[in-house]
Formats: structure tokens, C-alpha cells, sequence
């Protein structure tokens, strides 16, 4: 049987856009209101603290009416001021890109940079801004996602406080999916959004914003205003008696809202832990088959995001399109370096769930065995099975 390319696949086990729950998808088809309506007012400034007890912050995390790339490049314009020195982490694809947008704003971009299949050593980072004390700003991505690696960005935010600077976070593919909070990295600007883990399609970004981070966005001549990058314009913006500066997208609010109910009533810990359960059982079936993961130790792999390494010889393409064509599964190619070299399974939302982790092993076993690899398919099934057993023993 073969699967139309011009049709949706069955199952969609990406990296993101992920699929969205089914109460989000509910929630997106509400009536959508007036965004000066009372009603409507009252229910943003209800769906903003839940957020902020989401994200465990002190204050509500400014909404931003984009996808997070939107506010990635907010976070580098309104905090980096012409006469910064920035330090940015590479560890991967978006790690890399981040240090772009910061080279538009700042003085001078310093980077660290790894291999994309290893993460950033905190202490590297510790040494760096012990002998470059002019550094004001540090930008890390937690999860990288075209690499499937996580950095610590707890010690990372560590290293980065005692030097006096100010830590921006890229936690869009992290937060929601595992233990990780904008006051643990201490977080100068920590950037998530409900399209990932969350499992809402791209359409918000959530941004939190330390005070020490908005006192240096305020007093930085060059942060954009009346602008679709300014956070300032959104600060207050939560509150039902303030203004909005431009029409936000009442229907994402709709999404957003019971995408959070469904993450607080199942529990975040319950949500990091089935991640984590469903990540485990498909890096057991990949390694169970013969195929390596991307990650260089496995202690940096990513519970929401599984990287696996081509076999010598094969291009991640055919693989991809053998995987949609044969078993209606669409799974996500790596990007510009990584391109071609791996392909990553999402664990993400709703299919954070151990079943879809066995589907995806059966059809990355049996699309790399079409490509020409030598795969067992068999044991990797029977590894992913025992994998899945072993935790409902647990």
C-alpha cells in the first residue's frame, strides 16, 4: 500500500509543527471574539496567569502573536544594545543561528561552538566569562532541535549570573516536554511557545522576562517600539484594563487556554515523565535495529526529540519519503549542517505517548532497509517492546 503525497500522512511524528490535541483543536473552533470585548478581555488576562503558573514565574510571561522565531529575534532586539558584547552557544543548527540576529544588535558576537553532535560544557562557558568580563549578554538553545542534543542551561545560567550578564534562553522545544523553568536557568529572557510540547499548531510565543532584563530593555535606546518585535508593548498587555497593541489572535488564545488545562490537570510532571518514557523506548528500538543516534553519549539526548544517525551511505531523503510513501508516517529531516545526516522523531504532545514510538521504529526500520541498510527490524521492535515493559514495570 502507498500513501499520497498530495494527502495528509497518518500519523505526523515530526520534530514540529506537531499535531495538536484534540481539545486544542476544539478550543480553535470557538466563536472568536471582539478583542476589545469585555468578555474576551477577561478571559486573555485569565489564559496569561495561567501561563505564568505554567511556567512557574513571578509575573505573567509576555504573549507574543507569533510563532517563537518572532520572539527570538524580540528577545535579541529589545535586550541587545549597539555597545554589548554578546557570547552565543552553538551546539546546533539554531544554537548557531541565534548568534545572526545578535550580530544585528550588538557591538561584538563571541561564540563557543561544539560539534552539533556534543552540547556546551557550563564550565567553558564559567572560564569564558571569567576572562571576558565585558560580556553582557549569553544566548543558548536548551534543546537544539535539528541535532536532537540538550544543553544544561541550568549551570550554563549559573555560570552566566555569577559573571553579572544576562542569560537568553531558546527553550521552544524543551519547555513542556521536560524539567526545565525560566527561574532555574535564571533566565534573563526565556522563550517557549504552545506549538511544541504544548501541542498547539504555530501561531503564540511565550516569553519570560526577568526584571533585570526588563530594566536593561528599558533603558536601551535602540529597543523597538510600536513595533511587531517590541516586548515593552506587550508587557502589560496581559492585564484586562490595558490596551493591546495590535490585535492579538483570538483564536490561538482559544487554543493556548486548554492546551494549558490540559497540561496542569495531567500534571507536569506526569506530561516531562511520558516524554521522557515515550523518548526512552524509541532510542532502545533505533540502538536495538543496528542504527546509532545522533547524540554523542546518550545523556544529552532530547526526551522530546529522538536524532538518528544515517548509515554510512544512506541520505536521510529517501529514508524520509520511503517512511510517508510505504507507512503514512512523516518524520523531520535535519537542517543545513545536519542536513541529509540524520532524521528526528518527535515526541511531542500527543505523540509523547509509547505507541507512536513503536511506529516510528517500525517504519525507520523498514524505510532504511529499502535505502539498502542493513537493519534488523525485528529486534529493534523487540527492544522498543521490552523498553515500553520495562517502564510500566517500573
Amino acid at each position: 500500500m502507498k500513501y499520497s503525497e498530495t494527502k495528509p500522512p497518518v500519523f505526523t511524528l515530526t520534530a514540529g509543527p506537531v499535531d495538536a490535541y484534540p481539545e486544542v483543536l476544539r478550543a480553535l473552533g470557538k466563536t472568536v471574539l471582539y478583542d476589545y470585548d469585555p468578555a474576551f478581555q477577561a478571559f486573555y488576562e485569565s489564559v496569561a496567569l495561567k501561563a505564568q503558573k505554567a511556567m512557574g514565574t513571578d509575573t505573567p510571561p509576555v504573549i507574543l502573536q507569533g510563532e517563537p522565531v518572532l520572539a527570538l529575534e524580540a528577545a535579541a532586539a529589545c535586550l541587545i544594545a549597539k555597545d554589548d558584547v554578546v557570547l552565543n552557544l552553538a551546539s546546533g543548527v539554531y544554537g548557531k543561528g541565534f548568534g545572526y540576529w545578535a550580530a544585528r544588535y550588538a557591538k561584538t558576537v563571541e561564540e563557543i561552538e561544539v560539534p552539533y553532535d556534543t552540547s556546551i560544557d557550563p564550565e567553558d562557558v564559567r572560564a569564558f566569562l571569567k576572562a571576558h568580563p565585558e560580556v553582557k549578554v549569553v544566548c543558548v538553545c536548551n534543546h537544539d532541535t535539528p541535532s536532537g542534543t540538550i544543553n544544561d542551561i541550568d549551570a550554563i545560567g549559573a555560570a552566566t549570573a555569577e559573571a553579572g550578564a544576562l542569560l537568553i534562553v531558546d527553550a521552544v522545544s524543551s519547555w513542556g516536554g521536560m524539567k526545565t523553568s525560566p527561574d532555574a536557568c535564571r533566565a534573563g529572557i526565556y522563550v517557549t511557545g504552545p506549538n511544541k510540547c504544548l501541542g498547539c499548531p504555530p501561531g503564540l510565543s511565550l516569553v519570560a522576562v526577568s526584571d533585570a532584563a526588563w530594566a536593561k530593555i528599558e533603558a536601551n535606546p535602540d529597543a523597538p517600539f510600536a513595533s511587531i518585535l517590541s516586548l515593552g508593548d506587550w508587557k502589560n498587555a496581559w492585564k484586562k484594563t490595558e490596551k493591546f497593541p495590535f490585535t492579538p489572535s483570538v483564536a490561538e488564545i482559544n487554543g493556548l487556554d486548554a492546551a494549558l488545562d490540559r497540561y496542569l490537570d495531567e500534571g507536569p510532571e506526569a506530561v516531562w515523565e511520558r516524554h521522557a518514557v515515550t523518548a526512552g523506548i524509541c532510542r532502545e528500538g533505533i540502538k536495538g535495529m543496528g542504527v546509532k543516534l545522533w547524540p554523542a553519549t546518550e545523556d544529552i539526548a532530547s526526551p522530546t526529540t529522538t536524532s538518528v544517525r544515517m548509515p554510512e551511505g544512506i541520505d536521510a531523503a529517501p529514508v524520509l519519503a520511503e517512511a510517508r510513501s510505504r507507512y503514512g508516517i512523516s518524520m523531520s529531516a535535519g537542517r543545513a549542517e545536519t542536513l541529509g545526516k540524520l532524521i528526528r522523531i518527535g515526541h511531542m504532545g500527543p505523540t509523547a505517548q509509547p505507541a507512536y514510538a513503536l511506529l516510528a521504529v517500525a517504519a525507520m526500520g523498514g524505510a532504511l532497509k529499502a535505502a539498502g541498510a542493513k537493519v534488523d527490524v525485528a529486534a529493534g521492535l523487540a527492544a522498543a517492546q521490552a523498553a515500553w515493559e520495562a517502564s510500566i514495570d517500573a
